[in-house]
């Protein structure tokens, strides 16, 4: 497995991104949801991120702002290879949030991981 799961969490680090960014969580709890229910991939402003944002009593924008954050960091920072064999494409532009969302969910389908696999933090 490329991304696989530690102890109910997705191994980010692998790709750069550390725990001690908040975005950290909400790729988490965002991509539990994603796995839950594919149409969160198609309306992240509008149900993702406020779902996330409820569960962690904060805001739409603070969550959309700190998984830029981290989705920046990854790309600039980070394992740009290890994405882009996550992604089966090349990947010339940094990936927007739902992109980003879609390749990791991709994989963790693609690898047999469901939602029930992960636990909120």
């Amino acid at each position: 497995k490329v991304l696989c799961m530690n102890r109910n969490r997705i191994a980010y680090p692998s790709l750069g991104i550390g725990a001690t960014y908040r975005g950290y969580a909400y790729l988490i709890y965002g991509t539990r949801l994603c796995l839950s229910d594919e149409n969160y991939l198609l309306f992240v402003s509008k149900y993702l991120y406020p779902d996330i944002a409820r569960h962690y009593n904060t805001t739409s924008y603070s969550v959309e702002r700190n998984i830029r954050t981290v989705i920046k960091v990854c790309w600039e920072h980070g394992n740009k290879s290890l994405l882009e064999k996550i992604a089966l494409r090349p990947l010339h532009l940094k990936p927007t949030s739902s992109e980003f969302f879609d390749i990791i969910t991709a994989h963790l389908r693609k690898t047999a991981i469901s939602a029930s696999d992960f636990v909120p933090v």
